[in-house]
């Protein structure tokens, strides 16, 4: 519930600052050129992203690692009224409804990464297939069309991923123009496909002119 700019959970409340806080700088900026009626289920996603990731990253026992990442398959499998109470980036994600199945897709990709210091080309294809699927799935739920958002969230997929590939990936980086609703996807795309996925998205601030760009323009 979304209480005087903060979701009331319980005895303790959280701010979309708060979640805010959990994103790279790149995310941060591209959701602020999300509409209104986007701009959760965006947040959302990109909370639970970056939850995973952190998951991941700090796993020191693959088998731990493991459950915690079954724990959130399930429960986001769960029809929202049966869904834990307590945590607080599930309650964020009550706004998904049971959509918020569709966002399983995520812990597919990210478990894809577990164990892997180098990734290959199939392992980093997978990923960003998995993060592919989570976006026409935000894209369903706002009911706007998927033409080239799977093109769009594998390139950024991929781009993310630059750190932990062994070789560059592959890629055609196709130009792309989505919805207003998909705003947020464009803005990472285009940082992406500026450097064909070879390095940070934002390096600098000439990158985070180009982000402004994206969000208000789309180009």
């Amino acid at each position: 519930m979304l209480q005087r700019g903060g979701w009331r959970l319980g005895s303790a409340e959280m701010t979309a600052a708060d979640f805010l806080g959990t994103l790279p700088v790149e995310r941060r900026l591209a959701l602020a050129y999300a509409p209104p009626r986007a701009k959760g289920l965006w947040l959302g996603l990109f909370a639970l992203d970056a939850r995973l990731g952190t998951i991941v990253r700090g796993a020191s026992e693959p088998m731990l690692t493991q459950i915690k990442l079954a724990w959130w398959r399930d429960e986001l499998a769960r029809p929202q009224a049966q869904r834990r109470r307590g945590e607080p980036l599930l309650e964020l994600l009550d706004q998904w409804g049971d959509d918020a199945a569709c966002l399983a897709a995520l812990v597919d990709g990210w478990e894809m990464l577990l164990g892997d210091v180098l990734l290959d080309h199939a392992a980093a294809g997978q990923y960003a297939d998995e993060r592919a699927r989570a976006c026409l799935g935000l894209a369903g739920r706002l009911g706007v069309p998927g033409n080239a958002i799977s093109s769009a969230a594998r390139g950024w997929a991929l781009a993310d991923l630059h750190l932990v590939l062994a070789e560059p990936a592959k890629y055609e980086w196709p130009r792309v123009k989505l919805p207003r609703e998909m705003r947020p996807l464009q803005v990472l795309y285009g940082l992406a496909a500026h450097n064909r996925g070879a390095g940070p998205l934002i390096p600098g601030p000439i990158a985070g002119l180009r982000a402004v760009r994206l969000g208000l323009l789309g180009i």
